[in-house]
């Protein structure tokens, strides 16, 4: 990464109380009016007189407004990350109302798309301007940085999985700034760079597990949570320069591509209908040799080979097959 790399914000731990200042500087913007105007009215030495309403209109006219600028209202989870003339000069985090450094601008590249090419929607705020009998929509940035934890849910993506399946799958990622100075400083907009990583990760997980698998390996469909880890965890590791804490991954939309969808739940269907057919088959073996066994154990009737493999091949007809027998009664000797 080419410049400067921010490892670690510098909190600003102690601002000037904000309400006390805005008192204060009232005060002495209204003391220097009032020395402005008995300026002018009282009888003074000329150097004195000039000295007063010099003074006090200098700073009752300028330097006291300007000194507002520097009142700062923080909420709780947000935070205002301050520049001096270009240079870092620290972070705001604590909810309060305080005063710092009136030439401190705050900064949010999130807010604004200036130097770079993002597509991301800009944090605004609306403010309802009224000139005469016409009303404007004004967009202003917000140059505040929410510390709260926030979803990003990217679009559905086609991609491939192991087997070189396409699948459609959508994630929901939840995460939350932790590091402001990397968030501003390290990358041109932090929201987008999590939504392009994201994508990143997201194809680096996919690609190295099928979507459905007959075996006990893991698959898309059934280790939704595994694959939802190894996510968290690859996109943890790209974020980290951004200064972004990914708090929980998750699946949700997963299904085949429309191409391959159709063929795709014929090969379930069948796999299905082999499984229950093979159980069928296997209960169907029990049942028979169980009649078996207790006709042999009760005498009830004595039957050779032949008739023995006649009876198992009609037993195996009726529990195999799809629909209910119809009996036939046989009125005549079995031999």
């Amino acid at each position: 990464m080419n410049g400067p790399v921010y490892s670690q914000e510098k909190v600003l731990v102690r601002p000037a109380n904000g309400m006390a200042f805005l008192i204060l500087n009232s005060l002495a913007i209204l003391l220097c009016c009032f020395l402005f105007v008995i300026g002018f009215l009282v009888s003074w030495s000329t150097p004195v007189r000039i000295l007063v309403i010099v003074l006090s209109a200098l700073y009752g006219f300028v330097v006291g407004p300007i000194l507002y600028a520097g009142l700062k209202v923080i909420k709780p989870n947000e935070a205002l990350v301050l520049t001096l003339f270009g240079k870092y000069y620290g972070t705001l985090k604590k909810d309060g109302f305080y005063f710092v450094n009136p030439f401190v601008s705050a900064v949010n590249p999130a807010s604004s798309n200036e130097g770079g090419t993002s597509t991301a929607k800009p944090e605004t705020k609306q403010e309802n301007v009224k000139f005469g009998s016409t009303s404007y929509t004004l967009q202003l940035p917000k140059k505040k940085i929410s510390l709260k934890a926030m979803t990003l849910n990217n679009d559905k993506q086609k991609i491939n999985d192991a087997l070189g399946n396409p699948i459609i799958i959508g994630v929901v990622v939840i995460w939350k700034v932790v590091d402001t100075a990397k968030a501003v400083f390290n990358v041109d907009n932090y929201v987008e760079y999590l939504s392009i990583q994201c994508d990143s990760a997201l194809r680096n997980v996919v690609r190295l597990f099928p979507y459905d698998s007959d075996e006990d390996e893991k698959s898309l469909r059934g280790s939704s949570k595994e694959v939802a880890q190894d996510l968290m965890r690859e996109l943890q590791e790209k974020v980290e320069v951004a200064g972004l804490e990914i708090i929980e991954a998750r699946i949700t939309h997963l299904s085949y591509a429309p191409e391959i969808a159709a063929a795709m739940l014929q090969r379930q269907q069948a796999s299905a209908i082999i499984a229950a057919r093979q159980k069928i088959v296997e209960g169907a073996v029990g049942m028979v040799e169980m009649a078996l066994e207790q006709l042999n154990d009760k005498n009830v009737v004595n039957l050779d080979e032949e008739r023995k493999a006649a009876m198992v091949s009609n037993l195996l007809v009726v529990l195999c097959g799809n629909r209910d027998a119809q009996p036939i009664v046989n009125s005549g000797s079995i031999y």
